[in-house]
């Protein structure tokens, strides 16, 4: 019996091991290229509701509700920016003022207790800190809403309603959050930083504000930039505590906007394209720090 040749029978098997290794080259080019279409979907459908909010900021009010969408206007009303600025009865630089203020204040606050409080769970040794830890986390399931009462009725007493001073006090005790945040951070940074420091005579206050604050910058960025951006949105704390129409941030403002006339839509968008444009500014400003500090948190903290 003829015998086939070898190299004849070895072709058909070197063929059908091409074939995964051709699929496998091709997932993976198109692996990324997947994963960047859903990420620009997405991120196109986050950035609607801002691109929507921007462009009625310079449209008239026939334009905002015209049927079918206008998605660009035929005319950029440039005026409607100045209307905002000018408006009876809407100091919008005066409540600007006072929400860089107030989120200004409640971040300095909220920096320094959570640093020191942080700095003590993670590198002081004392009888009780671990459960003082745990109940200071636990702290975070409690609603804000069962301790306000108590709070309102004590800077009642105190006689300070009406001021910024039940807003920005509360701050400077702490925050459970962010205390947690800053003592994972803590925990990372070497002992042998300390004990050379003792050795040459440095107290636990100069070690903790000259050596470990420098080192725990990136996170402490982190806790003042979210505690900023969260004061800058706050809206109940203020409608409760404040009376006085000028003491108002923009949050509070611009509800009083739009509730004291008929609501003029265009003029409302432009003046919450402008109450957000500070915080978009700030973030792209401190963004390569924000993002190195989360990221740096994360690995301190594991």
């Amino acid at each position: 019996m003829a015998q086939l040749p070898r190299v004849e029978t070895g072709r058909p098997m070197a063929a059908v091991g091409a074939r995964p290794a051709g699929r496998a080259r091709l997932r993976r080019r198109l692996s990324p290229l997947a994963q960047h279409v859903v990420l620009a979907a997405v991120a196109i459908l986050f950035m609607g509701p801002f691109y929507w909010m921007v462009i009625s900021g310079f449209k008239d009010m026939g334009e905002i509700f015209a049927r079918p969408l206008i998605w660009w206007p035929h005319a950029f009303r440039w005026q409607n920016i100045g209307e905002v600025l000018n408006y009876p009865g809407f100091p919008f630089l005066r409540f600007l003022w006072n929400s860089v203020f107030y989120a200004g204040c409640v971040s300095l606050g909220t920096v320094l207790s959570c640093a020191a409080v942080g700095y003590g769970f993670a590198r002081l040794h004392f009888p009780g800190r671990d459960l003082l830890f745990a109940i200071t986390v636990s702290t975070m399931l409690i609603p804000g809403i069962v301790i306000f009462i108590p709070t309102f009725v004590l800077f009642k007493h105190l006689g300070l309603l009406g001021t910024y001073a039940p807003l920005i006090c509360p701050a400077f005790l702490g925050n459970a959050f962010f205390i947690f945040l800053l003592r994972q951070f803590f925990l990372g940074l070497p002992q042998e930083l300390s004990d050379a420091a003792r050795v040459d005579g440095a107290g636990e206050f100069r070690i903790f504000w000259q050596i470990m604050l420098p080192l725990v910058r990136p996170a402490l960025l982190v806790a003042a930039l979210l505690s900023f951006i969260w004061t800058w949105h706050e809206f109940f704390g203020p409608l409760i505590y404040l009376s006085d129409r000028s003491q108002y941030p923009l949050s509070l403002g611009l509800f009083a906007f739009r509730a004291q006339h008929t609501t003029e839509w265009n003029l409302l968008m432009a003046a919450t394209t402008l109450a957000t444009l500070p915080l978009v500014v700030l973030f792209f400003c401190t963004q390569r720090s924000f993002l190195a500090g989360m990221t740096l948190t994360g690995i301190k903290g594991s």
